[in-house]
């Protein structure tokens, strides 16, 4: 079973208070309050305040609230994580990440607040086995892919040339029981490409995507979410199981079809998400 549904996760400026406080009427199912990339050089002592009051003050109701920080190597970074510390949201995401010694290194300056650790580098690429390895240390609950970066640093010009790197990241985030969420969508008015990428999100494995635009969200939770057709074979399975007859059975036969217990936990993850 999961714990918390992923779909849609929002990254809010926190330089704009009008935009963070909106972000309570929307239906991701996160909010990023964003103090790196989104927020001027000149704003980030301002944007820091701004997120810990609406991390603080509440009115979000079920959503997830998550602060991504400045970089222990900026100026701000070490003081963003001091005031998450204080302010308790669900998770800090820490950019960045190259090493689970970043991840050790972030968990004990936040004191048990959950890690978001963003995979955004070639570097953090080679080195997931090392990162996601922390989460035994380390409160770390979810890789969050920064495809853009990715891009950038790689100087690959296309989404499907980043498509092993990704399908690694799942594969290493599902080692450790910790999610997975789809790096952003630029074109956020490109309605059809948008539904497209996020369908290939569901195919990679992906638990949901991050989003920069509120127009997004609808789209992302209802392809994110299972199918009629999906929550009906998972009940099928489900009610096949609990079955008197098939008590203790590994296998039994569903519609002429051999069905495992594993297929069982798919069903149950799948309900789940419905």
């Amino acid at each position: 079973m999961i714990a918390r549904r992923r779909r849609s996760v929002l990254y809010m400026p926190s330089s704009n208070a009008r935009a963070v406080e909106k972000a309570k009427a929307l239906a991701a199912d996160g909010i990023i309050f964003d103090l790196e990339d989104a927020v001027a050089l000149d704003a980030k002592t301002a944007a820091r305040d701004v997120a810990m009051a609406a991390v603080t003050s509440g009115g979000y109701g079920a959503r997830e609230l998550v602060v991504r920080c400045n970089g222990l190597d900026t100026p701000w970074g070490f003081d963003d994580l001091a005031a998450v510390a204080a302010a308790r949201p669900d998770a800090v995401l820490v950019p960045k990440v190259a090493s689970g010694a970043d991840v050790v290194k972030a968990a004990e300056l936040v004191r048990g607040v959950r890690l978001w650790v963003m995979i955004e580098t070639p570097l953090a690429i080679l080195n997931l086995a090392d990162i996601v390895a922390a989460a035994a240390e380390a409160k770390l609950d979810c890789l969050v892919l920064g495809t853009n970066d990715l891009l950038k640093d790689t100087r690959m010009t296309t989404r499907a040339a980043l498509v092993p790197l990704l399908t690694q990241c799942v594969v290493a985030a599902r080692a450790y029981g910790l999610d997975c969420l789809d790096g952003v969508y630029n074109d956020f008015r490109n309605e059809d490409g948008f539904a497209q990428e996020c369908h290939e999100g569901v195919a990679l494995g992906m638990d949901g995507k991050t989003l920069i635009h509120p127009a997004q969200i609808d789209t992302c939770n209802r392809v994110f979410s299972p199918s009629d057709v999906e929550l009906a074979w998972a009940r099928s399975v489900i009610a096949a199981f609990d079955a008197p007859e098939n008590a203790g059975k590994a296998v039994i036969t569903l519609n002429g079809k051999m069905v495992e217990r594993l297929h069982l936990a798919m069903a149950q993850r799948v309900a789940a998400g419905a």
